[in-house]
């Protein structure tokens, strides 16, 4: 199989209960997009740009606590995962940090704020008319 083709700034898998990376869960991100990618034999790959991250909530289970693990969970204005979730990953206030400094640097890439993100949809992500 051929090695991963990404030129990422970090990457981890999802960890089980034990904090043990037995998983076919692979979180990537490179210096413009956060990628998931899932299976062995029927890889799905999802990517999302970061300037549309629009809020990041850290989840510390009992559990995850336990064996140095977390969950952030990522508001993004994106059609067909406007929730995304890194699921048990090591280090996770590790991460947050790297992750808000890779979205404040695409932000200014494209000058665009959370809130220019905001304006024009409703809360399914579908543009208003305004004809009300």
């Amino acid at each position: 199989m051929k090695k991963d083709v990404f030129d990422y700034v970090w990457t981890d898998k999802k960890r089980t209960f034990l904090g043990l990376p037995w998983s076919f869960t692979r979180y990537y991100l490179t210096d413009s997009k956060f990628i998931t990618r899932t299976g062995i034999f029927s890889v799905q790959e999802d990517e999302l740009e970061l300037y549309r991250v629009l809020d990041k909530k850290l989840v510390l289970t009992m559990g995850d606590r336990m064996v140095g693990c977390g969950t952030i969970v990522m508001n993004v204005r994106d059609v067909d995962t406007p929730v995304k979730e890194i699921k048990s990953v090591k280090k996770p206030r590790e991460v947050m940090k790297l992750l808000d400094q890779y979205i404040d640097m695409n932000r200014d890439r494209y000058r665009t704020r959370g809130r220019e993100l905001y304006g024009g949809f409703d809360q399914n992500g579908i543009p208003e008319d305004g004809d009300e």
